[in-house]
């Protein structure tokens, strides 16, 4: 049976260890000028000036990953009011106000994202656990749900480790169980992250393949 994932980019899941989860959103900005869709799920970077962007705007694609956008909030250039909205539709913000960015920026923090092809079956899958992978696209989503339709690159599978996803296992879905079809669920975390300690500004420090 087919699986009924569709793409839905990245779900905040959990954080490695044993720690308490809040799944907590970090507040940034981007800029009332920009003019770049971020869709809810997508992967973010920081930028020299101070704000956000998505994966590949800045430095060639190579900047490290901040996170994962979630939503944000702007007053309306057209209606004065202020705007909550899951994703960011690359403009209608008034720039006398701030864009307020929410992004799950822990870098210990674990997503699923859906699987863009086949995982052959559950014990090839299993073997994929620990490698690493990048995005079969990340860039794109849809504005009238704002929800991004990234997803795991399955091709792009290896032991490289400059990819940008580490595959930490397989979630456990009734709905979404058939190894042969695309969709099944990756739970993954984000490698070369801004925040950890070998996290960089700099271009060059995350390969871009696939995005």
């Amino acid at each position: 049976m087919a699986n009924t994932n569709v793409a839905f980019g990245l779900r905040p899941v959990g954080v490695n260890g044993q720690g308490a989860n809040t799944t907590g959103a970090t507040e940034y900005r981007i800029a009332a000028g920009n003019t770049n869709a971020i869709y809810q799920g997508s992967p973010v970077i920081p930028l020299s000036t101070g704000f956000i962007d998505i994966v590949g705007a800045a430095a060639g694609g190579t900047v490290s990953l901040l996170g994962v956008f979630w939503g944000c909030e702007y007053v309306s250039s057209t209606t004065g009011k202020t705007v909550w909205s899951n994703y960011w539709p690359g403009s209608g913000a008034d720039s006398n106000h701030p864009v307020k960015a929410y992004v799950y920026d822990n870098p210990n923090q674990t997503f699923v994202i859906a699987a863009d092809a086949s995982l052959t079956n559950e014990a090839t899958a299993r073997g994929h656990v620990f490698a690493n992978a990048n995005f079969a696209t990340a860039t794109s989503g849809s504005s009238t749900t704002g929800i991004s339709s990234a997803k795991l690159g399955v091709s792009t599978i290896a032991t490289t480790a400059a990819l940008h996803l580490r595959i930490i296992g397989i979630q456990d879905d009734v709905d979404n169980q058939d190894f042969t079809a695309a969709g099944i669920p990756v739970i993954v975390r984000l490698n070369n992250s801004f925040n950890a300690p070998n996290g960089s500004i700099a271009a060059g420090t995350v390969s871009t393949t696939g995005v």
